[in-house]
């Protein structure tokens, strides 16, 4: 095994032993092979660096490289912008890191050495982004690369296989990243998503979200702060924005369209479905620190005389989302609201008990202009997972949930 950081800056020597350089830069071209260095760049004082073709090269070994050919054969360097130079594009570039659900930087790059009709390919098998390759960085140039090699053998290994990594195109700075499919993306809980996109670039970012499908994304973008759900979305057309958008709790949808530029959630709202559209819309109409602008509208509401097999029927044939689980919301003949059930005792009954029977004492509920001040001292009191809210008329219009509270709570500090 060989690295990145033993080859740059080695001793470059033709085949008849003569001094030609040193190793300044190794490129690869992913359109010829993607893991192969395809191109050596060897510097010499002024003269102009010249370029060594993967077949050019007959042997390496940490600080020293041989060619095939005498220097005469190797040709003038001209930079080329579809190469993907090791140390400026990769080394010291930050990666994502799937499996520690993390961003990381690219300390050294492991390459293994090939015999290959009669010349020795390199090709880069794994990324290191741990304290070993960070420790060859330090050392390099101060102890031997022998002494750095038993240094490092007693350093924990960290690192990520080359077939995971790929070159960012349409970002201007050609960072890397690792190779995102939609199906690793989706593994990742949608708040460790968020962690890893707060900390890379705008347009790697975008690269996120345009591989995930609409209700990972709505969930991932969910978990963002205010600041960068808006920019986000901003840069998606109103068609993918809407489709995302419909993907989200009513609440969320409401918060992140009240965020975005007039034109912008104009154009949104427009090409969203027209269900989606209007609970969005009535839910604008609340101030954001309200328990009408905290409410999700999508909550289960069945009769105070139904049984309770009768419910779990009517959950399970309407394939409600988890999310609207925490309570049953009961209401009497005049619709007006009769208690709340919590899903635990839902579960723990008799089929024919009434649900009447199994309501959560006292009868708690707010109006959607009481303040977030008056429903965070209502849920700490109670110590409740979900509150309901009631118009004028006493009549269920949607229900505040306790990641709500915590969510906006957090807003606030």
């Amino acid at each position: 095994m060989l690295h990145a950081t033993e080859i740059l800056g080695a001793e470059a020597y033709d085949s008849f032993g003569n001094f030609v350089g040193r190793v300044k830069e190794m490129f690869i071209v992913p359109d010829e092979q993607p893991n192969r260095i395809s191109r050596l760049l060897i510097g010499r004082g002024q003269y102009r660096p010249l370029v060594a073709r993967y077949d050019q090269i007959a042997a390496v070994a940490p600080g020293r490289l041989k060619l095939t050919t005498d220097e005469s054969a190797l040709e003038l360097y001209n930079p080329n912008e579809a190469w993907l130079a090791v140390r400026k594009d990769l080394l010291d570039q930050q990666i994502i890191d799937t499996n520690g659900r993390k961003v990381v930087r690219v300390n050294d790059v492991e390459l293994a050495d090939h015999r290959v009709n009669g010349n020795t390919e390199l090709r880069i098998t794994q990324v290191d982004v741990g304290l070993p390759g960070a420790v060859r960085r330090l050392l390099q140039g101060i102890v031997p690369p022998m002494g750095i090699r038993r240094i490092q053998q007693k350093l924990p290994r960290r690192t990520i296989l080359w077939e995971f990594v790929n070159l960012i195109e349409p970002d201007p700075l050609r960072r890397v990243k690792l190779r995102m499919s939609s199906d690793k993306l989706a593994e990742l809980h949608p708040a460790d998503l968020a962690d890893i996109m707060e900390e890379i670039s705008p347009d790697e970012r975008q690269a996120i979200i345009d591989s995930l499908d609409e209700e990972t994304a709505a969930e991932t973008i969910a978990e963002l702060d205010k600041r960068l759900q808006t920019q986000v979305v901003e840069k998606l057309d109103p068609e993918k924005a809407a489709d995302i958008i419909e993907e989200m709790n009513p609440d969320e949808a409401a918060d992140l369209i009240q965020s975005l530029e007039p034109s912008k959630s104009k154009e949104v709202l427009e090409e969203m479905e027209h269900r989606e559209a209007s609970e969005v819309k009535e839910l604008l109409r609340f101030g954001e620190d309200t328990a009408g602008g905290m409410m999700n509208t999508e909550i289960v509401v069945v009769g105070e005389d139904a049984t309770r097999g009768e419910v779990v029927d009517y959950i399970r044939f309407h394939d409600v989302s988890l999310d609207q689980l925490d309570n049953v919301v009961l209401i009497n003949r005049e619709a007006a609201l009769a208690g709340t059930v919590p899903v635990a005792r839902l579960i723990l009954a008799d089929g024919g008990q009434r649900m009447a029977e199994l309501v959560f004492e006292p009868m708690l509920s707010v109006k959607p202009d009481a303040t977030d001040k008056e429903v965070f001292e209502i849920f700490d009191k109670y110590n409740l997972r979900s509150l309901a809210v009631v118009n004028d008329a006493n009549v269920p219009v949607g229900a505040i949930t306790v990641d709500d509270v915590v969510s906006r709570m957090r807003a606030k500090l």
